[in-house]
C-alpha cells in the first residue's frame, strides 16, 4: 500500500479567527475539540481529515501534512541518513498512534504518524 498522506494540520495562533476564514472561503465545516478544531472539507470518499491548531508556543503558523508509517523510529534514521533531520522526536499520542516532525534537505518539514492500533474486536 506505500505510505499514504492521511491528515494535515494548519497552525494558527487564534483559531477561532482562521476557522471564520476557511469556512466562509471554502464552506468547511467545522468542530471544536479540546486543543483543536477538526476540519471537515467535505469531500467524502478518500477525504484527508485535518485540524486548526495552537501551540502557543513557536512555531506559530505552519502548514504540516503527515503520512502514515508502519513505526517512527525506522524512519527517523534513514531521514537522518538522507540528509534530512528530525525536528520533534516520536511523541505517543493517547489513541495508540505516535507522531514525529522531520524536515528534508531543503528545510520543509512534514509529519509521520503511525496507525491507530486495531481493536481486539476488530
Amino acid at each position: 500500500m506505500g505510505n499514504p498522506v492521511v491528515f494535515f494540520e494548519i497552525g494558527v495562533r487564534d483559531r477561532s479567527r482562521a476557522t471564520e476564514f476557511y469556512t466562509t472561503l471554502f464552506d468547511w465545516k467545522t468542530e471544536e475539540a479540546e486543543n483543536s478544531t477538526t476540519i471537515d472539507t467535505g469531500s467524502g470518499t478518500g477525504e484527508i481529515k485535518g485540524h486548526f491548531v495552537s501551540l502557543g508556543h513557536e512555531p506559530h503558523n505552519f502548514i504540516n501534512f503527515y503520512i502514515q508509517v508502519d513505526a517512527i523510529a525506522p524512519y527517523l534514521e534513514r531521514i537522518k541518513a538522507l540528509g534530512g533531520a528530525v525536528v520533534v522526536p516520536e511523541i505517543p499520542l493517547p489513541d495508540g498512534r505516535s507522531f514525529a516532525w522531520v524536515s528534508d534537505r531543503d528545510g520543509n518539514t512534514i509529519g509521520l504518524v503511525t496507525a491507530a492500533p486495531s481493536s481486539p474486536d476488530a
